[in-house]
């Protein structure tokens, strides 16, 4: 009684009723009053008293209220009445003053507890639901602050409910189309705690087309600029993105990343920004990157990587990365958006390295974000940041390691001094006193050496002026100088954290690379070094270390070629026995997994951490342990036969590689010869196709002049029968006319033999094209090119002798055209003698000058109808030349094409025979192995091998 006494707020005893009875008398009038009137006063007393006297309310009255939200359906007031009550009931959300009077657990207990007593009759949320609907703004807005409670409290029960009644998301959804800003606003927030960590919820939602009402919402609020209802948006966004794969995918086909570009136009004028519009520019931000994370499939991250690039927004996001006075914290974390967008994907990287920033002389983001990196006066966050855009930059991109290396080597400084490169940067920062700078550029150099053989060996020429007078000493010496000073040099920071970094650097750079461990070992301190760190007991700090020392030195032994007679692996091994011990040394390197921060580093490839204390393990270095400890301690404990016999199954295998590998530079080399020959016979095809458009040209060029000669002939024949009454004064005209028609027919008939040869002429070109499409079909096979031989040497047979036909044929065209010519001319000389005979009459004279006038008119149109002719005929002619000469090259092409098979099969068979004992050799090699208990990669995974080097995508599903 005491507790309730407190909670109502009156005093211990008096004449005055308490609050429980004065909340039972309300509760039996809303039960008992049949006046809607005297139950909407109750409901609205319980209302006023519901917040002071919670628990009484919530005992007595939540039975009523129910049953006036069942009942009282019509009266609008009532309901929202019932409902505020409710709502006061179940939130947590108390003033001050009863925050004060209560503790926090109580209240949190009671809430919960009348939201379990609410929600165990699911009628209920049913019929809140149905409430919802309404427009009324007294019950609806109620009905959804109540419901976002009811989430509040207890969320999956009440998802499961919602998500098993008929078109109850649906339902929920309507809210964001309200015109009404508060209850648009609040469905926002209701949506929120309806998708918490339920992705089929998720899935309706978003296919509700939320993301479109929610874009727009945000657009129109004035995007970072707005106020708190875009904070509530991209919150929602969020849960409907993060860790839902179906979603993301659905929100990059939908193109809604190209509506997240003007989120990030900044202006100008970055002074002043509000704590709401670094808030919401924060989200936009955790935004994109929800859709680019590493732990997304690979296949999805690279989409939206892709389309962020497309659209821009990879562009505007290095325009706030390079813009001036962005807040520090928005900074941090655009850089670390920017990491994750250009992660793994070639096209996004090779942008970011072509980003300047504006400065003079302008100078690469690169360089700018390592300054800031080896700079101790930075953020410990921003700095954190830079590495992860490094690293992200440096991941799957040999090109940009390539670029990074380079400014360290001799040929590529810049002598003047006058800009500063990446890896002057790295060194500077390797080298520095700050610890801190010491462990990011050694992680960064590492990242610049990931799984790049080539450049391992290629950093080992980078040699570094210590001091004035000294002779210069390579990268690698200098970096086992600074590990054996140890706690000598005096540092900013932990010295634990400078001998971890050098020595991550030093055990990536040494993997699976033989030159440098031969470099390492050249150096007679090193070795002596490694074993007494390892062999010393040092506290719990130092065993990290311990442990590194012992994973560097089980490289040095694992991927040493033996090529220093000191240091071979037998004597490495027994080194080891004597001033370690292989117990020893294999608990000493089982130090660094057993690590909690190694632990931390190998979850996620962001480096997080809470102190520059806690910075010792890569994401990157965490794997390359997983993958050495196991091979590390199994190579200790092999004797040196076991050492001979696996040097020399690897020598074989690598000899075997090698003739497989030039064997398939051979057949690259003729697929390329291949497609250089098929690029010939197209570029001749073409060829042919233009002349067969010419041929089609003058075609119909000739049928024109047909239709014109047939004209006039038409013309011709009017006159002849006008001019029949005058046979006796045109006996001589008569003579010419007949003349005329001979040639006319002689004419049509060497139009007839010139069509006749078109049409041999088609046939020939098909005859070539036949011969082509044979010599095209020669590679497949021997039996092809054997039969494409004999039919190309038949075609050729034929075409030299219908050659020679089409030859002789237009040599008699010629001669009986001269023929024509000269009777041509006799018929000219008739006229002129033909003249005095016909002139006694005046009559005559006229008709006979008119008749010579057209006759002279068509008997220069027929000669040059006769030159046309024959200048077409030169035209065939030559064209049929060159035809001859095109059979006579593609004849020549397909000798060289048949010689090539011939020896291309020859190869081939050579190969099936050497490929079948170098099988034969590497199974009995594989046998003597599995006997030995050396693991032996299968058939089908060195074929995977082969496949993977062929293929030059550089696209590989990353590994986490």
């Amino acid at each position: 009684m005491n507790f309730l006494r407190g909670v109502m707020g009156g005093p211990s005893a008096g004449p005055q009723p308490s609050g429980a009875e004065t909340i039972q008398k309300l509760c039996d009038r809303v039960a008992s009053s049949t006046l809607l009137d005297d139950r909407r006063d109750a409901v609205r007393a319980l209302k006023s008293l519901s917040k002071k006297y919670r628990l009484e309310v919530g005992i007595q009255a939540m039975e009523h209220l129910i049953h006036v939200l069942q009942t009282d359906r019509s009266d609008s007031e009532i309901i929202g009445y019932a409902l505020d009550t409710l709502y006061n009931v179940i939130s947590n959300d108390l003033e001050e003053e009863e925050q004060e009077e209560n503790l926090p657990k109580q209240v949190d207990d009671l809430g919960s507890q009348f939201t379990e007593i609410f929600i165990k009759q699911q009628e209920n949320v049913t019929l809140l639901l149905t409430l919802v609907e309404e427009f009324d703004f007294h019950v609806r807005w109620p009905g959804v602050k109540l419901l976002t409670s009811l989430l509040k409290q207890q969320g999956p029960q009440v998802q499961q409910i919602i998500l098993v009644s008929p078109m109850g998301v649906s339902r929920l959804m309507d809210l964001l189309a309200d015109s009404r800003e508060v209850i648009r606003n609040d469905g926002v927030l209701l949506l929120q705690q309806l998708t918490k960590s339920n992705a089929a919820i998720q899935k309706i939602v978003a296919f509700e087309n939320a993301f479109e009402r929610l874009l727009d919402i945000v657009t129109e609020e004035g995007n970072s600029d707005g106020g708190i209802v875009v904070e509530d948006c991209l919150l929602l966004l969020q849960n409907l993105l993060k860790n839902n794969n179906s979603n993301q995918n659905f929100f990059k086909e939908g193109s809604y990343i190209q509506r997240m570009k003007p989120w990030f136009e900044v202006g100008d004028d970055n002074c002043g920004w509000s704590a709401q519009k670094v808030t919401n520019l924060h989200l936009m931000l955790q935004l994109v990157r929800v859709l680019v994370s590493p732990t997304n499939p690979p296949g999805a991250t690279s989409s939206c990587q892709k389309a962020m690039f497309h659209c821009g927004l990879l562009q505007q996001l290095c325009t706030i990365l390079m813009a001036t006075g962005v807040p520090a914290d928005i900074l941090t974390e655009t850089i670390n958006t920017v990491s994750e967008v250009i992660r793994g994907c070639q096209m996004n990287q090779d942008y970011f390295a072509s980003v300047n920033a504006p400065s003079n002389p302008p100078r690469p983001a690169i360089v700018v974000l390592l300054m800031s990196m080896v700079n101790e006066r930075q953020p410990f966050v921003l700095r954190c940041a830079v590495l992860y855009c490094f690293q992200c930059f440096l991941y799957k991109n040999q090109k940009g390691q390539g670029e990074i290396v380079s400014t360290l080597l001799p040929s590529t400084i810049d002598a003047t001094g006058n800009s500063v490169s990446a890896g002057q940067l790295l060194c500077g920062g390797l080298f520095s006193t700050d610890s801190l700078s010491n462990w990011c550029a050694a992680v960064a150099l590492a990242h610049a050496l990931q799984e790049n053989a080539t450049l391992k060996e290629q950093l080992l020429r980078v040699q570094l002026a210590t001091s004035i007078g000294n002779p210069p000493v390579s990268l690698l010496q200098q970096c086992t100088n600074i590990l054996s000073q140890g706690d000598k040099i005096d540092r900013r920071g932990s010295k634990v954290q400078t001998r971890v970094g050098l020595l991550m650097l030093l055990c990536t750079w040494l993997s699976n690379c033989s030159i440098a461990v031969t470099h390492f070992l050249h150096n007679p301190a090193n070795i002596p070094f490694l074993t007494g760190q390892i062999a010393e007991n040092l506290g719990e700090e130092e065993q990290l270390v311990q442990g590194l020392c012992a994973l560097l030195l089980g490289i040095s032994i694992y991927y040493n070629d033996n090529s220093l007679e000191n240091y071979r692996k037998e004597k490495l091994k027994q080194l080891i026995e004597k001033r370690i011990g292989r117990e020893n040394f294999i608990e000493k390197l089982g130090f660094i997994s057993k690590h909690e921060l190694y632990s931390r580093a190998a979850q996620k490839p962001q480096p997080s951490f809470s102190s520059p204390e806690h910075m010792m393990f890569d994401h990157e270095f965490t794997k390359l342990v997983k993958e050495l400890e196991g091979v590390i301690s199994k190579a200790i404990y092999k004797s040196s036969e076991e050492d001979k016999k696996e040097e020399e199954v690897k020598k074989t295998l690598e000899q075997h590689d090698n003739i497989v590998t030039h064997y398939k530079k051979v057949i690259r080399e003729q697929d390329q010869e291949l497609e250089e020959l098929k690029q010939r016979i197209n570029t001749l095809t073409s060829q042919n196709e233009q002349l067969q458009v010419t041929v089609t040209q003058q075609v119909s060029q000739i049928q024109q002049h047909k239709d014109q000669y047939n004209l006039l002939k038409v013309q011709l024949g009017k006159d002849t029968q006008h001019h029949n009454s005058h046979s006796d004064t045109l006996q001589m005209n008569g003579i010419q006319m007949e003349e005329v028609s001979k040639l006319k027919e002689e004419l049509e008939e060497w139009k007839n033999k010139h069509e006749l040869l078109q049409g041999q002429l088609r046939e020939k070109d098909s005859v070539i094209e036949k011969l082509k499409s044979s010599q095209l079909e020669m590679g497949t096979t021997e039996q092809s090119s054997q039969t494409s031989k004999s039919g190309g040497l038949e075609h050729n047979n034929e075409l030299q002798k219908e050659l020679e036909m089409l030859r002789s044929q237009i040599q008699l065209q010629s001669t009986e055209i001269s023929k024509l010519q000269i009777e041509n001319q006799k018929l000219q000389v008739m006229n002129t003698i033909a003249d005095p005979v016909l002139g006694d009459s005046s009559a005559t004279a006229a008709n006979n000058a008119e008749l010579e006038g057209r006759l002279e008119r068509e008997i220069k149109e027929l000669k040059s109808e006769v030159k046309a002719l024959s200048e077409e005929k030169e035209s065939l002619k030559q064209h049929l030349d060159s035809s001859s000469s095109t059979v006579a090259i593609l004849q020549d092409e397909k000798n060289k094409l048949q010689q090539e098979v011939a020896e291309s099969k020859k190869e081939q068979d050579d190969l099936l025979v050497l490929l079948a004992d170098q099988d034969q050799k590497l199974s009995a090699l594989k046998i003597k192995l599995k006997d030995l208990g050396v693991p032996v990669e299968d058939e089908d995974d060195t074929e995977s091998g082969d496949q993977g080097d062929e293929d030059e995508d550089g696209d590989e599903e990353e590994q986490d």
